[in-house]
């Protein structure tokens, strides 16, 4: 008997949620609230590390990258050059910072540096990057699962979308980060597997050996890696590269669902040696999905295939070719189920941490019972606000996924960013009152360079747009500044 694509699918599901279940569920047991927002501090530095490659994949990259050489070649590893820099300054700069202070939240940094109105505005920037930019990247996922299993069987995109949060809520209710390093490592040897599986399968039905697939890919225009005739064009290489570096440090060191990951090593020392090996790593696993990118288009092209609408509908719709053989389909879903669940899940787990924790203030009582049932009614919260946020992405997206994160990380990653470096750079004190007024005031004022830029220099801005930002925040900052007295200095170092 010949399944179906749906059941195939809901098979696959099912049977990846049963493993990521008991993952969490060995993961999570003798947990408390310590447990949930760092893992106890105990998390071995090399799982850590394997877990971060996993950690830094979503959906999005699963769905977007491979589709994007369609139109911007490799010029995405241009970038991740810069995230690998990015790692450098997070570990020798960030890392010690933390663990100095014993942060459970990173934005408690901002209280002691500046007051409670900076703290708050980092951790609402925070709140509302994290909720978009999960949004975004989980809803991508919802799409294509959407067009496999859900719209086949007549279900609405809404109970798609309640039905999956769901499942992720229940596996990241008890554990927290604990169980997220766990189900990371999970994620991580899939998704690797998985895109490894598709490239050889892919190839094979090309009929390429290895030494014919190795040339195949070189010889193809959209295997083309570094970009320097154009500054003015996105893909420029040093705008890339740049970008790559401040977006490293914004979106992983500055992020508490990244952070909290490597808050949870041993040490400072250990969580160092996490972030450089997961920083050269990802390096190779995003080259993996571009490669396979390219021998998608290869397979198009040798089938008469017209490219897609949308470049991110390239993989799936490969994978789901009648010519390919089953596994193929099913490596796809599992490769995806698996980076968008475990990425959710962290999401869901840092957005809790953070609205708990930095928002409610709820550990300020010192009472951990209060503590636990407070985080036990935030956790469902952010559920239910993620899951109304993709059902609004499903009526207004209309760009590759990959591009609206990063989009939509240079708006709202930019005040956190500013604020870190001025505080880190300057000894100053500043009006805490009027913070909140300049990271909302940044955002529009970076929007107005973006478009003054295009409309009267015909410079496209890509996403060095996060510098411009920070940059908008730091001179805000430095006008509401003052000398610092000798008291202030000295707490300052």
């Amino acid at each position: 008997m010949t399944l179906s694509l749906p059941t195939i699918v809901i098979i696959t599901i099912i049977c990846y949620f049963g493993l990521l279940m008991t993952v969490g569920y060995i993961a999570s047991r003798g947990s408390d609230s310590a447990t949930f927002f760092t893992g106890n501090r105990r998390a071995p530095w090399p799982i850590v590390a394997f877990a971060m490659v996993g950690a830094t994949i979503s959906g999005v990259t699963f769905i977007s990258v491979p589709g994007m050489v369609a139109a911007k070649g490799y010029a995405y590893l241009q970038m991740v050059l810069g995230f690998i820099v990015g790692y450098v300054v997070i570990a020798f700069v960030l890392v010690p910072l933390f663990y100095k202070r014993n942060l459970v939240s990173i934005y408690g940094y901002l209280e002691g540096r500046f007051g409670s109105a900076t703290y708050h505005s980092g951790a609402w920037f925070f709140f509302i990057s994290k909720m978009l930019g999960s949004s975004v990247r989980f809803f991508v996922v919802c799409a294509v699962l959407q067009l496999l299993v859900f719209g086949p069987l007549d279900i609405p995109f809404a109970i798609n979308v309640v039905a999956t949060i769901a499942l992720i809520w229940l596996y990241t209710a008890q554990g927290g980060v604990k169980t997220l390093i766990w189900t990371d490592v999970l994620k991580s040897f899939c998704l690797i597997a998985s895109v490894v599986l598709c490239i050889y399968f892919v190839a094979r039905n090309l009929g390429f050996g290895f030494g014919e697939m190795c040339s195949a890919i070189a010889d193809h225009p959209s295997s083309q890696m570094f970009f320097f005739d154009d500054p003015k064009a996105g893909t420029y290489f040093w705008k890339q590269f740049l970008a790559g570096v401040f977006m490293a440090i914004a979106t992983n060191g500055l992020d508490q669902d990244m952070m909290q990951r490597n808050l949870a090593c041993r040490s400072s020392r250990q969580s160092q040696k996490n972030m450089i090996v997961s920083g050269v790593t990802q390096f190779f696993v995003i080259a993996l999905f571009l490669l396979l990118g390219t021998l998608l288009l290869i397979f198009l092209d040798s089938n008469g295939i017209a490219l897609p609408a949308k470049s991110d509908d390239i993989f799936g719709m490969v994978a789901t070719h009648p010519s390919m053989p089953i596994v193929v389909g099913i490596l796809f879903v599992l490769g995806l189920i698996s980076s968008a669940y475990s990425a959710a899940g962290s999401a869901l787990t840092s957005l809790t941490t953070s609205f708990t924790i930095d928002i409610l203030g709820a550990q300020r009582s010192g009472d951990d019972a209060r503590l636990t049932r407070t985080r036990k009614i935030v956790h469902p919260a952010m559920s239910a606000v993620m899951g109304a946020v993709i059902i609004a992405f499903y009526y207004l997206s209309d760009q590759d996924a990959i591009s609206a994160v990063y989009t939509l990380a240079s708006y709202t990653y930019g005040p956190i960013l500013g604020l870190f470096a001025f505080g880190l750079a300057c000894r100053r004190p500043v009006r805490d009152r009027y913070v909140p007024w300049v990271c909302v005031a940044s955002p529009g004022a970076a929007w107005l360079t973006q478009w003054a830029l295009l409309t009267y220099c015909g410079y496209e801005t890509s996403f060095e747009l996060l510098i411009i930002n920070a940059l908008y925040t730091m001179a805000g900052m430095a006008l509401l500044s003052s000398r610092p007295s000798a008291s202030a200095a000295a707490d300052h170092q």
